[in-house]
């Protein structure tokens, strides 16, 4: 378990500066909210009016005996039950429509900021982890930012006419009431950090469950394969049964200070009958005036109760609020600098060429974070065209060197340059939109094959996607499924073999048109007789190109212009395919013992 997912539970109280953040989501929607302040006032003098009725009712019941007239009474019962609902109709409409521009917007900007985020921080971040951040936090998130508000709004309104009333017209049975208050804050302020605690490791325990349900989904094959099931079974028992320990010791906690608040609100209207009992005896009060305040006490602490309870659901959410919000202030750690940010501003572009040149490392050296160094002090020029091949053992550092020339990660020493402009200076975008990749493991987007490949070009036409499919050599088999370039690929590719999908990102990348090609093990799942046709269609695409290419199958590079023997993130050898074998190194070695490997597997395949 790495460290960062144990660091978001490191506060231990209610972070008011993180939900001011969080209350600009709320604000952003004044007029809704102007609305809303018109409709809790509306329904706070609402309240107020059922127990002045009432009161003076029985008060007019008390003195006049058999000889009062109720219709006035019905009349006002009537008028402030019609306002009434109206009021909670209004509530009702303005909480749910901040609450769902709320949800949408969070959840908006945690995933915009998932496409902007560096890819140091999915190395540390479980697909899980995200899920949860996007999902059950953002949901808690919202309902807290719209109904958790608006019922702060109506409850303090309500409690402060209801206070202000009171004072007014008995100042004594009031400060009864409102006693209660300090009383009531201090057994919160108690809760608060139990239940803060407890809630915490709930939404851990949610995260590490839900990365436990991801891993499962997608390794569900490999899991048959090994017979798997009775292990992942206990091992999820085990998240599970720590989940649902933290939850009960929650809802416990929860379930203790909700019913003290409800006690603290029946001592206090006890006191009230027995005081007010007391004045009536003394004709201070009439039997009227003191079910009146009976009334306002009830309704003091129908608001307490409610505001309570979200209390509780705000030490709840706080962890909610912490992460979702570290998610979205997330800083990419590779981003375009304030200077090419201005010149972007000021002239739509980071000031330079569009073209891509020669392309030189000068002593570049990376380390993911605090690991071992893999590329040192490496030093190579690319001139503009040309293909360079990179072979070597694994873990050699071929992958590395191909991220940190696609900035996908910055080099931690040393500079790359782009026709001697240090890439730090130029903007992402312009990188990136001149880059093709095709990947060893290739994704595929649910949709149609035709979907998938129109990604390298979203205003592709239909016959520009075939001719691009021709030239990966993916048009032959795409034409022998049931639907053609409409078929679907399922999540992931799924309905495709491995080779397919290599195809079809192959395709993805030739109508993009890049300007710097990038193929990491492309070749790998695919035969060799595909393999020569999209040989011959990438000469033609790659001509004037600059191409990157990653390969083990060293028979497919030997027409690079130059291979490097990359090996613990140096370069052993570099030269042709011909300089190399002449020269009897460890490319030497490393084709002729591939080849034998090949040449056996033939003789082997041909006996049996």
């Amino acid at each position: 378990m790495n460290q960062e997912w144990n660091d978001d539970d490191l506060e231990q109280k209610v972070d008011l500066r993180l939900w001011k953040k969080l209350l600009q989501y709320t604000l952003k929607y004044r007029k809704t909210g102007t609305t809303f302040l018109f409709v809790a006032f509306g329904l706070a003098i609402c309240d107020l009016c059922f127990p002045l009725i009432t009161g003076n009712l029985i008060s007019e019941i008390e003195e006049k005996g058999g000889n009062v007239d109720f219709a006035p009474y019905l009349w006002m019962y009537g008028c402030a039950t019609f306002f009434l609902c109206i009021f909670i109709y209004g509530f009702i409409l303005c909480a749910g429509k901040i609450r769902t521009h709320v949800s949408y917007d969070i959840r908006k900007d945690a995933f915009q900021q998932l496409q902007e985020l560096s890819f140091s921080f999915y190395d540390t971040k479980p697909v899980g982890w995200l899920m949860a951040r996007l999902t059950s936090d953002c949901n808690r998130l919202s309902n807290i930012l719209a109904w958790g508000v608006m019922d702060f709004i109506w409850g303090m309104m309500l409690m402060a006419t209801i206070s202000t009333f009171m004072l007014i017209y008995n100042w004594k049975l009031a400060l009864t009431i409102l006693s209660v208050i300090p009383v009531l804050f201090v057994i919160s302020v108690y809760f608060r950090k139990k239940i803060l605690t407890t809630s915490r490791l709930v939404r851990k325990a949610n995260s590490k469950l839900t990365a436990s349900y991801n891993e499962s989904i997608l390794g569900v094959r490999t899991t048959k394969v090994f017979v798997r099931n009775e292990e992942n079974l206990r091992d999820f028992d085990t998240l599970a049964e720590g989940m649902q320990n933290h939850s009960v010791h929650n809802a416990i906690l929860s379930a203790v200070y909700l019913p003290i608040v409800l006690t603290l609100g029946s001592v206090a209207i006890a006191v009230i009958l027995a005081q007010g009992g007391h004045y009536v005896t003394l004709g201070a009060l009439s039997v009227g005036e003191v079910v009146m305040f009976i009334y306002y006490a009830q309704m003091f602490f129908a608001p307490v109760q409610e505001l309570s309870a979200w209390f509780a659901e705000l030490q709840m959410a706080q962890a909610s609020a912490e992460r979702v919000l570290s998610l979205i202030e997330s800083e990419p750690e590779v981003r375009d600098t304030e200077k090419v940010l201005a010149k972007i501003a000021e002239s739509g572009n980071d000031g330079h060429t569009a073209e891509i040149g020669r392309i030189e490392f000068e002593d570049v050296e990376f380390q993911y974070r605090s690991g071992p160094t893999i590329i040192e002090k490496m030093n190579l020029v690319i001139e503009a065209g040309q293909s360079i091949a990179l072979v070597g053992a694994t873990g050699g550092g071929k992958s590395t060197l191909v991220n940190l020339l696609c900035r996908f990660y910055e080099p931690t020493g040393g500079r790359i340059l782009f026709d001697g402009i240090d890439y730090r200076e130029r903007s992402l975008t312009w990188l990136q939109s001149n880059l093709g990749i095709v990947l060893q493991q290739p994704h595929l987007f649910s949709g149609r094959i035709s979907d998938n490949i129109r990604y390298g070009k979203l205003e592709a036409t239909q016959e520009e996607i075939e001719e691009a499919s021709h030239l990966a050599g993916a048009h032959e088999f795409i034409m022998n499924l049931d639907h053609g370039y409409d078929t679907e690929v399922g999540e992931g590719g799924i309905q495709l073999s491995l080779g397919e999908k290599q195809l079809v990102s192959f395709a993805r990348a030739v109508l993009k048109q890049p300007k710097l090609m990038v193929m990491d093990e492309a070749t790998s799942s695919i035969d060799t007789e595909t393999e020569k046709k999209i040989q011959k269609g990438l000469e033609k695409v790659l001509k004037g190109r600059t191409s990157i290419v990653i390969a083990h199958r060293l028979s497919t590079i030997r027409s690079a212009d130059r291979i490097l023997v990359i090996e613990k993130g140096k370069i052993m050898e570099q030269g042709t395919h011909s300089a190399l074998i002449k020269a009897g190194g460890k490319y030497h070695d490393l084709y002729t013992e591939q080849s034998m490997r090949d040449i056996v597997r033939i003789d082997t395949v041909m006996g049996s």
